[in-house]
């Protein structure tokens, strides 16, 4: 991590990002307590660290960074995702999208509202998707 992504990280912090991490933890303790949102409960807290600090890394499929398809990937993944969709994904993207709206207010805040609406599209279908750092 570099200066300026460790810098746009306290500042995400300090401004809100703390928040949607949490809201990613809940979703995830929901997940895990539930029988049949355990499979996605370790995704659920991965992306919450992911959330809280989100410059330096990015989320890319699991095929783009194997080069084969797994069960996250392949159809049972396409089910997972359709659930997790069902059952948090619409709500913590749309906490994300709300969140973007008022960070892209400011100019100063559009890093900001574009990193919310990525994290919005990742929380629409996270099954299949891992955290890289950024330049990898």
């Amino acid at each position: 991590m570099n200066l300026l992504q460790f810098i746009l990280n306290i500042l995400w912090i300090a401004f809100g990002g703390i928040w949607m991490s949490v809201a990613w933890v809940i979703a995830g303790i929901i997940m895990a307590l539930t029988i049949i949102g355990l499979p996605w409960a370790p995704a659920a807290f991965r992306i919450a660290a992911y959330t809280l600090l989100p410059f330096g890394s990015r989320a890319v499929p699991r095929t783009e960074l194997t080069g084969r398809e797994d069960v996250g990937t392949g159809p049972l993944g396409l089910i997972g995702n359709i659930l997790w969709l069902v059952l948090a994904g619409w709500w913590l993207a749309l906490a994300h999208v709300l969140t973007a709206a008022l960070w892209a207010i400011t100019i100063i805040g559009l890093p900001f509202a574009w990193a919310h609406l990525k994290l919005a599209g990742l929380a629409l279908w996270p099954i299949g998707k891992v955290i890289v750092p950024a330049n990898a």
